[in-house]
């Protein structure tokens, strides 16, 4: 997974990666349970895949754009344009058609239903939310498929490649607050018609649950951000580093981008890029620092990405952030039971300490880390708890529970 600021050169980045071999663990896909072994062939090695309805990829490479078909543009890189609309139409068509089922054989007035059941796909513009999980589906269907040995993401369509990568969880999480699944089991039971419409819903929601485990399996992914040797770049990485902390995405590599700002002015591009990697550096080895040094010739082919050199390491199985929280419980005295203090703890950037805030929606934590919100999944013994006291040493964000006595079990 590639991501960055927009204007960092993470399109080039990412095709030059992809051109390139991996290094490290294998980049390899995951497998549906049962699966044998994968379908895999020589020419279908790397499948690149772009989310940018814009995007110049397919150009640079000297391809043809084919909207949701891999393109072959070698003999061991496929290129897949993800067109967002025509997933969400296809999607909704399908999505419509149960609902048509549901309000044609159930005597009840559902509220709402048949005014969505009448809206045409080619109607839709957008549903805010919803394209980005479709395409994150879609990447994770091709993940599983066995059909390739890496897949190279370019998220660059994405000013905030966080919102992208969080959909799923925010889509779940939607779902769940306004029709929690206990009342769609219930709804089933009591209408039998209602049952395929909560299958399509529950189908939704495990897709939700299972694309963002993945996205922050750090045995599947390895997320590579990138940005300019530049100011912008000075003043983002901090930024982007802590989005990374609190959704515990497995970030492999910084990549510096020699080619943007400055005008080609070396000196000043070099005493940048030595403080951006005096940053990084506080991740110690588990973090790559990769230099793309500027070319003086303009990048509009395969060749020229080729000669920027980018490699992408592999994921290597070492969770980060949030991803690697661990729950201690913390000495009360006496305390026992109702009692006991819990600690949630996880390193953690803060560019602006005094901006972090959060809440608590269901057994989800609200984490904000300069004006991102992201809901971190607490671990079961915390679901009973509340929250008391928050603190941070420059590292480490740690939180403190106490258990809820209309929630914690009798004489535990």
């Amino acid at each position: 997974m590639v991501i960055g600021p927009g204007g960092a050169g993470v399109s080039v980045t990412a095709a030059s990666g992809a051109l390139g071999r991996v290094t490290g663990r294998q980049a390899g896909t995951r497998r549906p349970a049962g699966a044998g072994s994968p379908a895999m062939t020589p020419d279908r090695d790397t499948l690149l895949v772009t989310v940018d309805r814009l995007s110049p990829t397919a150009s640079l490479l000297g391809v043809f754009r084919s909207p949701d078909e891999p393109v072959a543009v070698s003999s061991r890189l496929h290129l897949l344009s993800l067109d967002r609309l025509a997933l969400l139409e296809r999607t909704w068509h399908e999505f419509t058609a149960v609902l048509s089922e549901t309000v044609s054989r159930s005597k009840v007035t559902l509220p709402g239903v048949g005014v969505l059941a009448d809206i045409a796909p080619g109607e839709l513009v957008t549903l805010p939310g919803i394209e980005d999980f479709l395409l994150l589906r879609r990447i994770r269907d091709e993940a599983v498929s066995g059909h390739w040995r890496r897949i190279v993401v370019d998220a660059s369509a994405h000013g905030d490649p966080f919102e992208f990568l969080r959909a799923s969880s925010v889509l779940s999480q939607s779902l769940n607050r306004l029709w929690p699944r206990h009342r769609r089991l219930a709804a089933a039971a009591e209408r039998p018609m209602m049952a395929q419409l909560t299958a399509a819903v529950d189908a939704i929601d495990r897709d939700c649950a299972d694309i963002t485990e993945l996205v922050s399996d750090p045995h599947a992914v390895a997320v590579h951000l990138v940005v300019g040797a530049d100011d912008r770049g000075e003043r983002l990485l901090p930024q982007f580093l802590a989005g990374v902390d609190v959704m515990g995405l497995a970030l492999r590599s910084v990549v510096i981008n020699h080619g943007v700002g400055h005008d080609g002015d070396v000196v000043a591009t070099g005493q940048i890029a030595d403080r951006l990697r005096a940053v990084i550096g506080a991740d110690g080895d588990d973090v790559d620092c990769v230099d793309v040094e500027r070319l003086d010739q303009t990048i509009d082919r395969a060749a020229r990405l080729r000669r920027l050199g980018v490699t992408l390491s592999g994921p290597n199985g070492r969770r980060r952030g949030s991803g690697d929280a661990q729950v201690a419980e913390i000495d009360a005295g006496s305390g026992s039971g109702a009692d006991r203090v819990y600690e949630l703890t996880w390193r953690q950037r803060l560019p602006e300490p005094d901006a972090l805030q959060l809440g608590r929606s269901g057994d989800d934590l609200l984490v904000t880390v300069g004006g991102f919100r992201h809901p971190v999944r607490l671990p079961s013994v915390l679901r009973r708890c509340t929250v008391v006291d928050a603190g941070w040493d420059g590292a480490e964000l740690a939180i403190r529970f106490v258990p809820d006595p209309a929630l914690w079990p009798k004489g535990r």
